[in-house]
């Protein structure tokens, strides 16, 4: 096997749960092969290089290994190998996402009714 679709890729290598899902963010020009947007149908070929966005974050990937057949978490993991400016950038972004929660003011309890009556006359409900 010397080249695979790119959703399929996607699919196999777990960053993304269904392969329509993949084949979506590349529709939506959310993958990158080589500096190049991807449509779902390009080949991916070994010592390619792939830039990723997903929930996850933004990835920057090499492309180790092919398979078009989704298997355990330990396999998908050797299909590639993340950059390490890629790995540090997601990590920091984390820590801030997780060091903001910190100064995210919280209600003290659930709202009342008057409060109840408030929020959905906000939102236009009523």
């Amino acid at each position: 096997m010397s080249a695979v679709r790119i959703d399929k890729w996607l699919w196999a290598a777990r960053f993304f749960k269904t392969r329509s899902l993949a084949a979506r963010a590349c529709d939506l020009n959310r993958i990158q092969s080589n500096g190049q947007p991807a449509k779902p149908a390009r080949e991916v070929h070994i010592g390619d290089r792939l830039r990723i966005t997903n929930d996850g974050g933004d990835f920057e990937v090499e492309v180790l290994l092919l398979n078009e057949v989704r298997g355990p978490a330990s396999v998908a993991q050797t299909l590639y190998r993340e950059t390490e400016a890629s790995r540090e950038l997601r990590q920091k972004v984390a820590a801030e996402r997780k060091a903001a929660r910190q100064f995210e003011a919280l209600p003290a309890s659930r709202p009342s009714k008057r409060d109840r009556r408030r929020i959905i006359q906000f939102r236009g409900r009523a």
